[in-house]
């Protein structure tokens, strides 16, 4: 069967972690893994550029709905670094802007390594898809045109070298949500006075969900049609560290319909996300219903997976 045989899709509701190949948008992995997954509704948490492989976590049916919670994880990249070339994109694809032929030494860069670790300033890139009046900068970058840009405050919860063989640098980055791995290896460069640019990134983290437990589009291809669904993970994959709260049938049948639920009986951190689920003997196991906040002893709905209890 291909992809332009029409096929059956069902509604189909949990997370699939792709391990995205280089080449392809994120938009067209989450197409393809649709596709074989025979899904009505998808959506990714996140953008992986083509020229970047690795973590792509999708979400399907009512885990869409979730999927911008964790646009708001940290992320793990490991990225490999050329010292001594700086390009117009901070990758190989890009022209050569700047060369600098020094030797930097291990030294020299452990050195730098502490400066770029923690709450740090980056200038998003030209060749990115912030919007400016509704146009991605890459396509004014395209065009030849600079649009000014500004400089906003990133977390680099971790930084790790893992090998460095001159001017090769590969290292590890735990990074807060809006972290442009190319420009940090720029800015890193040009510290040290020689520039650099990235010759690959790799995404291995979202949050606590791992690549070594991700599936690539020909593993899920080779598993039988029927089984395929099995593959997803359950909707609260996305929410493991947000505290759980269970509801009887009558306070859950209220939270689908978004009412607020008054609740003393136990206290979370104000403004901290809950989990809610509905439990009942009836179940086979809890179930999901969205996510709420608690404060002064009232829970409030902030998502509603459902509209009715099944």
């Amino acid at each position: 069967m291909t992809e332009t045989t029409k096929k059956i899709r069902t509604a189909i509701n949990g997370v699939l972690l792709l391990n995205k190949p280089l080449g392809i948008s994120s938009t067209q992995a989450l197409g393809r893994a649709k596709w074989l997954i025979g899904a009505l509704k998808a959506g990714h948490t996140g953008t992986l550029d083509p020229l970047a492989d690795g973590l792509l976590p999708l979400c399907f049916g009512h885990a869409t709905k979730l999927a911008h919670d964790l646009l708001d994880a940290d992320k793990t990249y490991e990225a490999r670094v050329v010292l001594g070339r700086s390009t117009t994109t901070g990758d190989a694809e890009g022209e050569v802007i700047f060369s600098n032929d020094a030797v930097i030494t291990r030294e020299q860069w452990d050195a730098v390594v502490p400066l770029f670790t923690g709450d740090i300033s980056q200038t998003p890139p030209m060749y990115s898809a912030l919007k400016k009046d509704g146009k991605p900068l890459y396509e004014y970058a395209r065009a030849g045109i600079e649009i000014e840009r500004e400089a906003r405050s990133v977390r680099i919860l971790k930084l790790e070298t893992l090998s460095f063989d001159y001017p090769n640098v590969v290292m590890s980055v735990t990074c807060s949500k809006g972290t442009y791995i190319r420009t940090l290896a720029q800015d890193m460069g040009e510290t040290l006075g020689v520039g650099a640019h990235l010759s690959g990134l790799r995404r291995t983290a979202v949050g606590d969900l791992q690549l070594s437990d991700a599936l690539t589009l020909e593993q899920i291809e080779a598993i039988p049609e029927a089984e395929r669904a099995a593959l997803l993970l359950p909707l609260d994959a996305l929410l493991q560290d947000a505290p759980a709260l269970y509801l009887s049938r009558e306070l859950a049948a209220r939270f689908v319909q978004g009412q607020r639920l008054p609740w003393g009986a136990q206290q979370f951190v104000s403004d901290a996300t809950l989990r809610i689920y509905w439990q009942d003997d009836a179940l086979p196991a809890p179930l999901l219903l969205g996510l709420a906040t608690q404060e002064n002893g009232v829970i409030s709905p902030t998502k509603v997976l459902m509209t009715a209890l099944p």
